[in-house]
């Protein structure tokens, strides 16, 4: 005789928003629009976003990406290029244009604004001081808005402690879009403090949509038993949401990428785990990994919803004509 053996409860607290932002959003559908206007091959300069599933959704149907344009071989220099959401030097363009190569610049408009903010401080005659973290490919993009030696990096408070500009009194701060609030602010308040004629951008540079997945994520944690938050290790933005959460009061916090990556022998006597996805992190992961607690819990779904998102970029002037379908994006977004 069979005896069923019964799952024990779950509560899943899944966050709201979560997920692909709109900058995201768009430089994929870019991507998947070049495709369908201008046939295979479409090269992509760098990930076009920070997540490993999605970059090989697009070269399943028919990306190549590339570190470099010198990559790109002579025999599909007519074939487009397409430049990441986390925006480029002003040498990458200029670097196309040199090689006769058409490009579509999937720029998050937000990290675009960064580049106008600090091109503002430069063209004010302000040194400017860049908030974010070393080697980040969006870090990269917006010193190269700007001659050499014109930009000082900050990552951290002690950063902050020991910077020696040449000129104190005429400094002009922006930062990464992708860094936590309430590290940024510490950063920003030591400089302030040390440098009280710093001049702030004219509007915040943190994105809306990282404000948000922090802010539902500091709700949800206390009490979780578990936090999982989904992105890439390369990801500044989801690893920021692990260390939100664990200061919010999660027991555990951890990264995946999968729900394979979720190590269920060692997983404990869990009640309530809250689940999040970083802004690169595609839905149809999300609910991979809800269909594996399902398979193992007996899991109830409680949504925790702070806003809704209703931000929408258009994609590139080029591509406006291109009908996209829901199918050519159900390899990220579920059907």
């Amino acid at each position: 005789m069979n005896i069923a053996v019964s799952k024990p409860d779950l509560t899943i607290r899944l966050c709201g928003p979560r997920g692909f932002c709109a900058g995201v959003d768009r430089a994929i559908q870019i991507v998947v629009l070049a495709l369908k206007a201008y046939g295979a091959p479409v090269y992509v300069r760098h990930e076009i976003v920070h997540n490993r599933y999605v970059v090989e959704g697009l070269e399943a149907k028919g990306a190549i990406f590339v570190e470099e344009l010198d990559e790109i071989p002579a025999e599909h220099r007519a074939q487009p290029v397409v430049f990441s959401a986390h925006g480029v030097p002003k040498s990458v363009p200029a670097d196309a244009d040199a090689r006769n190569l058409f490009y579509l610049d999937a720029t998050c408009p937000l990290v675009s604004k960064v580049h106008k903010q600090a091109m503002r401080h430069n063209r004010l005659g302000r040194h400017v001081v860049l908030i974010g973290h070393a080697g980040h490919p969006e870090v990269i993009g917006t010193m190269g808005q700007l001659p050499e030696g014109t930009v000082s990096l900050i990552e951290t408070v002690e950063d902050a402690d020991t910077y020696e500009p040449a000129d104190p009194d005429n400094l002009g701060f922006v930062t990464q879009t992708t860094l936590s609030v309430d590290d940024t602010a510490g950063v920003i308040a030591r400089l302030q403090e040390r440098f009280p004629n710093l001049t702030a951008p004219a509007a915040d540079s943190i994105c809306y949509a990282t404000t948000n997945r922090q802010e539902v994520v500091k709700e949800a944690a206390p009490g979780c038993d578990l936090f999982i938050v989904v992105g890439a290790p390369n990801s500044s933005n989801s690893k920021r949401l692990v260390e939100v959460a664990l200061r919010a009061g999660a027991k555990k916090s951890v990264l995946v990428q999968r729900a394979a990556e979720i190590d269920w022998d060692n997983i404990g006597d869990i009640k309530t785990v809250g689940l999040s996805a970083g802004a690169s992190a595609p839905e149809v992961i999300v609910n991979e990994i809800i269909e594996a607690f399902r398979a193992r819990y007996n899991a109830v779904v409680e949504l925790a919803e702070t806003v809704k998102e209703t931000e929408n970029f258009l994609v590139n002037r080029e591509l406006r004509s291109i009908e996209l379908t829901t199918a050519d994006m159900a390899f990220v977004n579920g059907d």
